[in-house]
Order: structure tokens, then sequence, then C-alpha cells
């Protein structure tokens, strides 16, 4: 194992140390409507934010199985501090596809710098002279009180009125402000506020277009050449948003399991461990759990196989991905659900109860743009019948 990947497997071990005082503060998060400062300081000291960060700034550039695999234990413990992890740690991934004036914009003067997102196109762009001017409201900004940099989306749009291209803005927080408006059922904890912009220059280099993306030939791989930067952001993306979903998904099972063998249904005068049907649906809870995350690894180890060997993945691999993440998330939803349905009326009393948390929690994760099974299930469907597919979220 090189020095790199032992230094990254070090970064999983002290989350995984980390883990039991995140879950302590799960209550916080969710009173607070943001993850705790406290929580984003030490995940920082465990190097986690840097698993997808370039090497040339320091990052580990890291095989990002192990990248999810640390999402999915802070997860366990905190879905919303998952949540928030898993999006803020992804982009250090997408900033290193960028023109590399972006990157030393980034991470030249600090290389913990973390960066926002909300990637839906919902403000205004016009083409100015060396560059974008750009202005509006971006909602759903997952973890935004806790950066200093933004990813937005923006159409670009013709004569006609109709788009032509589609980018991503890397702005800086002085260009922007955030306003609170999150106060949701489930991801509490989260603080996806709103992004708002009065009128912001971007200059071209800060400007990155999906086109290039999805071909895999963006202008950061000039400057970082490991397999992590040959990846397809839609894969990678998306994963990032599923994998939590199956973490919340199996620290609700734990918790389950623990609380459950103690527990009596008076209503039979029977401890619930020995109750068959009980015992049948912690099978299935756990079949979907673990089908839901062993799919995930499966996938992202081979596409990152495609990258170490220099290889473009196939239009059938990158369907499957999309199925099998959407699937993910089918499965994370369902497990829980099957818990829930068997955890009595005690377990959603208003509280801290981690599984009634894990309910809420998956419930709002499913509402996730990159959670839409159909619309990731027909790219399959369409590539398994030989039909040509053209799909930016592929």
């Amino acid at each position: 194992m090189s020095e790199d990947a032992m230094s990254a497997h070090a970064v999983l071990a002290a989350v995984r140390e980390l883990a039991p005082v995140l879950r302590e503060r799960a209550p916080e998060a969710e009173q607070l409507c943001r993850v705790p400062d406290a929580s984003i300081k030490e995940l920082e000291e465990t190097g986690f934010f840097r698993l997808l960060q370039p090497r040339a700034y320091g990052g580990h550039a890291a095989n990002p199985a192990l990248f999810y695999e640390a999402v999915k234990e802070i997860a366990k413990a905190c879905g919303s501090t998952g949540w928030v992890a898993s999006v803020l740690g992804v982009h250090p991934w997408h900033v290193g596809l960028y023109d590399p004036r972006a990157q030393e914009e980034v991470w030249g003067v600090g290389r913990g710098t973390r960066i926002a997102s909300s990637y839906a196109p919902t403000g205004r762009v016009t083409v100015a002279d060396g560059g974008f001017r750009i202005s509006g409201r971006w909602h759903f900004s997952s973890g935004c009180d806790h950066a200093d940099w933004a990813l937005l989306g923006g159409l670009i749009l013709g004569e006609d009125g109709a788009p032509v291209d589609m980018r991503t803005f890397l702005v800086p927080r002085t260009q922007y402000t955030v306003d609170r408006v999150w106060d949701t059922v489930g991801l509490r904890g989260t603080g996806s506020n709103d992004i708002v912009i009065e009128d912001a220059f971007v200059p071209e280099h800060r400007a990155l277009s999906f086109g290039p993306v999805s071909a895999l030939r963006t202008p950061g791989r000039a400057l970082n050449p490991e397999p992590l930067f040959r990846l397809p952001y839609a894969s990678v993306f998306t994963t990032a948003i599923s994998t939590p979903l199956v973490g919340i998904a199996e620290g609700a099972y734990e918790a389950y399991a623990a609380v459950t063998r103690e527990r009596i249904r008076v209503s039979y005068g029977q401890k619930v461990a020995e109750d068959p049907f009980a015992q049948v649906r912690i099978a299935r809870a756990a079949g979907d759990i673990d089908a839901a995350w062993l799919q995930l690894r499966r996938n992202m180890s081979e596409l990152y196989g495609c990258a170490e060997r220099g290889a473009d993945p196939t239009p059938e691999l990158r369907a499957r991905v999309r199925r099998d993440q959407v699937m993910a998330t089918e499965r994370a939803v369902s497990a829980v659900d099957l818990l829930v349905e068997n955890a009595g009326g005690g377990a959603m009393r208003t509280g801290p109860s981690p599984v009634q948390r894990a309910w809420r929690d998956v419930h709002t994760g499913r509402g996730h743009a990159a959670n839409d099974p159909e619309r990731a299930l027909v790219l399959f469907g369409q590539a398994a019948l030989g039909i040509e597919i053209q799909d930016t979220m592929l």
C-alpha cells in the first residue's frame, strides 16, 4: 500500500473514532438547523475534507470508495452531519476539474478552504467581456454556512432565449450572502439555506461547462493527473447523495436492533425479539442496506479501475451506476420504513429517538433531484435495449 493510501486509511480510522461524538451532537444539529461548528472543525482535523482534494493542493486524491465509506460512517452517527460532510467533501473533487487558475484562487491561500454548492440553474446569467455576470437566488445549499466559496449552476441563453450551454460558476463568499431559510422536518441539521447574489462578475476560467465535464476532458487534468479526476461527474455526485442515506439506514438498523433485544410488547405479553415477524423485518431491512452498499461500492470500484487504466467508462457502466444509486436510496428508505413499522409508538415520540430521526431524514433526502428513480432507471433501460442516450446526469 502506498504512503498516500495509508494516509487516506488513517483518515477513515479517525472518522470512526469521531463518530460517537457526532452521534451525541445529532440533537444539537437539529436544534441549530446546521451542523455544529465543533463537528466541522473536528472532521477537518481528521483530514476528511481533503480525501478528494488534489495532491497539488495538499489533498489525498484518494480512491473514492474510501471517501464514501467515511461518509457512511459519519451518516450512521448523525444523518445531517453525514449529508453535509458528503456534499462539502465532494466539492474539492469538482474544483479539481477547473482551470488551474481557479484552483489557485480557491486553495492558494488556504488548503482547508471549503466549497458549498447549488447546482440547479435558478440564477440569471449574461455574457460579459472576459466572463459572465450572474445574479439571483440558489436554493438548498447544504452546509453553506461552513464554506468560503460556492459552485452555482446557470444556463447560457442564445439570442432566441433558448439554452445553449450550462455552466457551474465558482463564486467566492465575498460576492454572495446566505439567507437562512432552512426549517424542515428531516435533515434539519444540514443548514441547506439559500445563496443570494445581487450582481457578480465571474471570469471565464471560473465558469466550467458541462460539455467537457461529461466528456471527461476538463482543464483541471493538466494539473491533476490522478485517476480520481477522470471519473464522471454524475457518478461521483449522485453517489455522494445516496451514500449518506444508506449510512442513515444502517445507523437506524443498529439502534433498532439494540432496543428491540430488550423491548416488551405489552399487548401480546411477548418480548419483541421473540416475534418471528419482527425477525423477518430485521432480515429484510438488513438485506436492503447490504445490497445498497455493496452495489455502490462495486460500481465506484469499477469506475476507478477504468480511470486507473486510462480508459473511459462505457455508457452501460455509467447507466448502471445511476440505476444502482437511485435504487440504493429506495432501499434505504424501505429499510427504515420496515423498522419504524415495527418499532412501536414510543419510537415516534418527539425527542432524540435515532430511529424516528432516521425516518425523517431518509424521506427528506429521497426528495433530492438525484434520487428521482424513474428518470434514472429509464436511462438504464434504454442502454440495455441499445438506444443511444444523452443525459447530463449520466
